[in-house]
C-alpha cells in the first residue's frame, strides 16, 4: 500500500509542477516518506531522479531552494492566476480562492531557506 500511495503522491507531484496552483514538494516528500517505509529501490530512485532528486535532497537537509527556482515558480505561479483572472469568467469565491492559494504559496516559497551555492 506504501509503494501505491509513494507512486500516487510522485504522479500528483508531477501534475503539480506542471500546474502552477498545485504543490509540487509536499507530495513528493510524501511520496518519499512512503517509499522510505515501504521500498528502498523507489526511494533511491526519487532521491537520485535528474529532475526530483536535487531539491529533495536539499529541501530535505534543510539546504533550502535556489533562488532561481523560487523565481520561476512564483512567476508562473502569479501568470496562470492573472491569465485565468483576466481571460475566464470565474465566479468571485473562485477568484478568492485562486487569491489565497496564489497568496499562501508565494508565502511558503519566500519563506523556504535561499540556497547559497
Amino acid at each position: 500500500m506504501l509503494v501505491l500511495a509513494g507512486h500516487t503522491f510522485v504522479g500528483l507531484g508531477i501534475i503539480g509542477a506542471l500546474l502552477p496552483i498545485m504543490p509540487t514538494t509536499i507530495f513528493l516528500i510524501l511520496a518519499g516518506t512512503c517509499y522510505a517505509k515501504s521500498s528502498p529501490k523507489f526511494y533511491n530512485w526519487l532521491m537520485k531522479n535528474k529532475f526530483f532528486g536535487k531539491y529533495l535532497s536539499n529541501y530535505k537537509d534543510k539546504k533550502g531552494t535556489p533562488l532561481s527556482v523560487k523565481i520561476i515558480s512564483i512567476s508562473v505561479l502569479w501568470i496562470t492566476i492573472t491569465y485565468s483572472l483576466i481571460f475566464t469568467e470565474i465566479p468571485l469565491y473562485v477568484v478568492i480562492i485562486l487569491l489565497i492559494i496564489g497568496i499562501g504559496v508565494t508565502w511558503h516559497l519566500i519563506a523556504i531557506k535561499t540556497l547559497k551555492h
